[in-house]
């Protein structure tokens, strides 16, 4: 059996791909960016011909850096951006409109009318998910609604709906298999997360015809083959998972309690919560890990709106900083952060507060306060609002945490992992191959077509590049986290004068 694996990586920005051998090793990557359309106020679309020319152009010049040729590849995995939704016609395979993407907020309107019906509680206790305009459930009904003639060919099973996984398997294998895999489906706030099933009643409620719905299966198994594509070869597709539940099982948080933070623009914070789904009562959601072979595993998640934003508005805002890894240096200069503590509130609060109105605020500065004093804060800033997370995290499943799993562009700062170690006094650990996203597709297609017989097999292939210690004694880290509670609470109360 050959031993490589392409995943596709199929994100928000651009399409990636990236051959990965029986080790794990990385052996080419091959990335290309797309366009991004905004046709209105909130709206973001991408053209889901361009998502598919994209991703083919990179895995096809993956295939060729690598030195292979494409019947080498032993399986395909795919990881995607999740809720982003496509609706495609099922004779043509034309897409019937742009994707909408996770982003939009065009629906936001109809949601808050959900709510005020009193929807919430239902929906949450069927998908673990709270309404908002993220999800792909209001963004189909607005196809619907809006596409001329659209809801009429729904109705006759003539159009398909997909999010980014399942529009790339219908491709892959020239319109043969209309399938998802049970992670996307569970950030449609369609699915049943308890019975596994798309939900009737949500389907009722968001007024979607079921015969648009694809396939559910597991995250690991063989989807179906490739038909000429790439090769002649059949290429089997054999694992599939929506971005963050491929970063957790790339990170091999493969037992209950086990925990990644992935560092980007913002924060995206998953646990695994082990076979039994963990009712959020801080307004984290709850949704599905993965599922191979019979067994379904859940998840928490929590994110933080601003993370890696932070930095980048020093950079271009401010401009203390003239490149983003220059942070690091400047917040150096100062033992601490001389009492000062930003609040990096740019859209609001998520996760434990979930304030839309709040806004940033920096508090503490006197005229010894320096660049050096705002860069630290900055940084900071980051490992606070990830302790809330955290927090929040191990009072809903009743878990205390020993290490946090962390990747993403910010994980490069020794400074802010030390820090983070520190305010939440467990080991923070950075792995070895940080593309964790992709890694975990391949992991689940190796897994489905023998390359690893076993996830405990794939665990002893994860390494960690650098582990990082908690130093605070309790006392200092209490200092720390009330000074900063105390931040929080200013730039809530300042709401009720600005908004």
């Amino acid at each position: 059996m050959q031993s490589y694996i392409l995943a596709l990586d199929q994100g928000t920005t651009s399409s990636r791909a990236i051959i990965f051998d029986s080790e794990s090793h990385i052996i080419s990557i091959a990335q290309k960016e797309f366009r991004q359309i905004f046709p209105d106020d909130g709206w973001v679309e991408h053209d889901p011909l361009e998502i598919w020319s994209s991703q083919m152009g990179v895995a096809a010049e993956a295939v060729t850096k690598a030195g292979l040729t494409a019947d080498a590849v032993a399986a395909i995995g795919i990881t995607n951006q999740r809720e982003t939704t496509i609706l495609w016609d099922r004779k043509t395979g034309q897409p019937v409109y742009n994707a909408i993407v996770w982003q939009d907020r065009r629906t936001a309107t109809y949601c808050d009318r959900l709510i005020k019906e009193g929807h919430g509680p239902m929906i949450k206790a069927k998908t673990g998910l709270i309404i908002d305009a993220y999800f792909s459930a209001s963004k189909i009904n607005w196809l619907l609604e809006n596409i001329s003639g659209l809801r009429q060919k729904a109705e006759a099973g003539e159009v398909c709906f997909g999010t980014v996984d399942s529009w790339l398997l219908w491709n892959l294998t020239r319109g043969r298999i209309h399938a998802t895999d049970i992670t996307n489906a569970s950030r449609t706030m369609l699915f049943n997360i308890h019975t596994g099933q798309w939900d009737e009643d949500l389907l009722k409620l968001f007024n979607i015809p079921p015969q648009i719905l694809p396939e559910v299966r597991s995250c690991s198994e063989i989807y179906a083959y490739t038909e000429n594509i790439l090769t002649s070869v059949k290429i089997p597709v054999g694992g599939i998972a929506g971005d963050q539940q491929a970063a957790l099982f790339g990170q091999m948080c493969i037992y209950e309690g086990m925990v990644k933070n992935t560092y980007g623009t913002g924060c995206f914070m998953l646990m695994n919560t082990g076979t039994r789904p963990v009712e959020s009562h801080n307004q984290l959601l709850t949704t599905i890990a993965w599922k191979i072979g019979d067994k379904t595993e859940y998840a928490l998640e929590g994110s933080v709106f601003n993370a890696g934003a932070v930095v980048q508005w020093l950079r271009d805002g401010l401009q203390l900083i003239r490149s983003s890894d220059e942070i690091e240096k400047l917040a150096s200069e100062v033992e601490d952060n001389g009492g000062v503590y930003m609040v990096p509130a740019f859209t609001g609060l998520g996760a434990p507060y979930w304030n839309p109105h709040a806004r940033g605020m920096i508090t503490g500065i006197t005229r010894g306060t320096t660049s050096a004093h705002f860069a630290r804060a900055a940084l900071e800033s980051i490992a606070f609002q990830t302790y809330d997370v955290l927090r929040a995290m191990a009072a809903d499943a009743h878990i205390a945490v020993r290490e946090l799993r962390v990747d993403g562009g910010a994980t490069v700062n020794d400074l802010l992992m030390q820090f983070q170690s520190d305010i939440l006094d467990c080991k923070v650990i950075r792995p070895a191959i940080t593309e964790t996203t992709a890694l975990g597709a391949a992991y689940l297609a190796g897994l489905a077509v023998g390359i690893w017989p076993s996830v405990e097999q794939v665990q002893k292939q994860w390494m960690e590049e650098k582990a990082f210690l908690p130093g605070f004694t309790q006392e200092q880290r209490s200092g720390y986290t009330e000074a900063w509670h105390n931040a929080v609470q200013s730039a809530i109360h300042m709401t009720q004068f600005t908004h």
